[in-house]
Order: C-alpha cells, then structure tokens, then sequence
C-alpha cells in the first residue's frame, strides 16, 4: 500500500529540482524547494510553492546538512523528502534520518542504499536475483597481482 504525499520537500537543486517539482506538481502534490543562499533565485525556487534556505552556498553547509533538510520539512509540514540525485540520495544515514523524524523518504530504503553502494555485494545482490551482469570477479581482489590473474582467468573461459 502507497500512501499518497501531501507536501513533497526537494532536497536538491538545479535541474533535478526542477524536475522533481514539475512531476510532482503535475500529480497535484505541493513543494517545498530547499536552497542554499547561492540558489535562493533558481529556478527550482521560483517553481516551488515554498521555499525555504538552508544554508550557505557550500553544499556541505547546505545540502548535505541534515539536519537543515529535516527541520525544514518541519517547519512547512512536508511529509515527504525526495534526495533528487547525487548529494544526500545515496546516503543510508540520510534515508533513515528521514524515516526516524516520520516521514516518507522517496527512493530505496537505507539498506538497499547501502547495499548497492557496496559494488562487490550489488553484484552479488543483482547475480542472486536473476539480473545480467558483466563478466568479472565475484568478489573484491586484493591487490593489482590478484585482479590481473583474475582477468587472465576470465579470459580464458571465453
């Protein structure tokens, strides 16, 4: 069961804002864009039906603060976060940080984050289920001397 989303925080900027705002505006949900001091005339500002700055413009003052994201979700009573790409969207800590102050965080669920931010066991997690992969290792080499006879290996096999 899906619950439907009420107010949509973005926590990203540019042109990933911008098209996150205009599918979910699409779909009739309201926005909230958060920006740095740098991007308070954006576009992605100016689409969003709130706004709220959340820092400086270095992305690690803005961005990537959390705990800024989550307080203004808070204050404008988005019930929902979508990360957008790059920034925090790969962040396990992020998604559960979302989840724990009782919102909905749209993308994968932290453990996933985390397991696909693991190459070795994406690999291992995409084999089990059945998802073509590459030809390679399955599993980490420990040094140059270890991946080039693994290649030669592979090599061989074809």
């Amino acid at each position: 069961m899906h619950k439907r989303l009420n107010k949509l925080l973005v926590a990203n900027r540019g042109e990933i804002a911008v098209r996150i705002i205009r599918a979910a505006q699409a779909l009739g949900i309201p926005t909230v864009a958060v920006c740095s001091e740098a991007d308070r005339d954006s576009l992605a500002a100016r689409l969003a039906d709130e706004v709220r700055l959340i820092g400086p413009a270095r992305a690690d003052r803005s961005y990537l603060d959390i705990e800024a994201i989550l307080m203004a979700a808070r204050e404008t009573g988005a019930d929902s976060i979508h990360p957008g790409y790059g920034f925090l969207s790969e962040n396990p800590a992020f998604a559960e940080a979302v989840q724990a102050a009782g919102l909905v965080f749209v993308g994968p669920e932290a453990q996933t984050i985390r397991r696909m931010g693991d190459k070795a066991e994406a690999r291992r997690t995409a084999m089990a289920a059945g998802v073509p992969v590459v030809p390679g290792s399955p599993r980490p080499r420990g040094d140059l001397a270890a991946a080039l006879a693994g290649a030669e290996q592979e090599r061989k096999l074809e």
